[in-house]
């Protein structure tokens, strides 16, 4: 493989607490050295913005200009649908990681509510064969129980060893409590997250939006606050009493976190020492229940929209550090299954394509939330989660995975242009700030606007 140079861009780092003007050498896949503008000046025979870098070659260094771009470690989200294998009208793995690249992501983790669910190394294994082509660097949560049935755990051990980045029942959280605390302990000794979607359906039961003066006028069931902060209640109370009893430092991940209630409940675990980190999806933090207007089925997702309220309390929690990470959610529908009765309809948007824009323009644009922390929330903090140690950083040895945008650069979201193959998004025609210009894998630039 060739050199690569990076230079002239504004590098943010924040695992190594980088925040200037930097180049960057890649070799060999990883990041070879970051040093001072102009520290490379020994690449000969390039001209660069005008100057004539001379001094003794290096052999296959290519040079790729920065200048008024932002330089981070690639984008990272714990949570996708790629619906790869049994679903693939709506997403396959080549497309879903075409629109990530897109979206500047690096690498993606899937969820296991595939046909047939992912709840074994055979399918694990299966999924991550590089002969699924992924564009970018693919990874999974298998199934914490069989078939995501909530009746028996999968086998840890043996999808841990299979390169599981941890468990999850994805939409269908685990109820019982016993055997979410066997969940928790198992995978705390393998160091790994019980990722869980919060939601008691006994409260929710059966509700498509959330509870409030919207759902009433639109005469729609309402799903309360508490259905989420019930379970996450619950859960943190099993955290803490495995402490004691076991010893064992387990690691509960909130998924898709979206009410003041849950969010209020973290922030005491943590203050309190216990091992929980929790995301938030870009929709929740921009648009509020408003959003389904009269019947929007593209603004129907599980957890639904919230009020404005607890928009507030995500995006207070979001600046003070209380969430760790944004992912997307990412959950593609054929056109056909979201054109029919609000009730009937999937929940679920895409969003690998328009969470840095929004992410750029709602909270650092809007809410003064700085970049470094942006790319805390979507690149460091996710690589941590997901125990991807070469991942989240720049710092020497680190896979060269570099997501490289414009901060100033204002564009509008086409959904007929997507790269996904499917388009249920509620942000067709928004607005969006940051556009991601080159997106760096292994040290080579991925252009998904090239396959078709």
């Amino acid at each position: 493989m060739s050199d690569l140079l990076i230079i002239g861009g504004h590098v943010i780092d924040p695992a190594s607490g980088l925040d200037q003007a930097r180049d960057i050498l890649l070799r060999d896949g990883l990041i070879a050295a970051v040093d001072q503008p102009g520290a490379f000046a020994q690449i000969a025979g390039t001209q660069i913005a005008g100057t004539q870098i001379s001094g003794p070659q290096i052999t296959g260094t290519q040079v790729f200009d920065a200048k008024g771009l932002i330089v981070a470690p690639g984008l990272i989200d714990l949570h996708v649908h790629l619906r790869d294998p049994g679903q693939t009208y709506k997403e396959s793995i080549v497309t879903g990681t075409r629109a990530a690249a897109a979206g500047g992501f690096t690498s993606v983790v899937a969820m296991p509510n595939t046909l047939p669910v992912n709840d074994c190394p055979s399918t694990l294994a299966w999924m991550l064969d590089p002969a699924r082509k992924p564009l970018v660097r693919l990874f999974a949560m298998p199934a914490a129980t069989l078939g995501s049935l909530g009746l028996e755990l999968t086998n840890f051990e043996a999808l841990a060893t299979g390169g599981a980045r941890g468990f999850t029942d994805d939409g269908k959280p685990i109820l019982d409590s016993a055997l979410m605390r066997a969940a928790l302990l198992r995978a705390g000794r393998l160091g790994l997250p019980v990722s869980q979607h919060a939601e008691d359906p006994r409260l929710s039961n059966g509700a498509v939006m959330n509870a409030g003066p919207m759902a009433f006028r639109l005469g729609l069931r309402g799903y309360p606050a508490e259905a989420e902060a019930s379970i996450v209640e619950r859960d943190l109370q099993l955290l803490r009493d495995l402490v004691p009893t076991e010893g064992v430092h387990a690691h509960l991940h909130v998924q898709h976190v979206s009410t003041a209630l849950a969010l209020q409940a973290i922030r005491r675990a943590k203050a309190d020492g216990l091992h929980v980190t929790c995301e938030v999806a870009p929709h929740h933090f921009t648009l509020t229940d408003e959003a389904v207007g009269h019947f929007n089925t593209n603004a129907k997702m599980n957890p639904p929209l919230r009020s404005k309220d607890d928009r507030q309390a995500l995006l207070q929690g979001l600046a003070d550090g209380t969430v760790d990470c944004l992912a997307t959610d990412h959950a593609p529908h054929a056109r056909y299954e979201k054109e029919i009765e609000f009730e009937r309809a999937p929940n679920g948007i895409t969003g690998l394509e328009t969470a840095l824009g929004l992410a750029l323009r709602v909270l650092h644009r809007e809410h003064g939330i700085p970049l470094s922390r942006i790319v805390e929330l979507m690149s460091t903090n996710p690589a941590r989660i997901g125990k991807l140690s070469q991942a989240g950083t720049l710092a020497p040895g680190a896979w060269a995975d570099l997501t490289l945008f414009d901060p100033a650069h204002e564009w509008t979201f086409d959904a007929s242009a997507s790269l996904s193959r499917s388009r249920n998004t509620p942000f067709d025609g928004a607005a969006m700030l940051g556009k991601v210009q080159a997106t760096f894998v292994a040290g080579t630039r991925v252009n998904p606007a090239k396959l078709s």
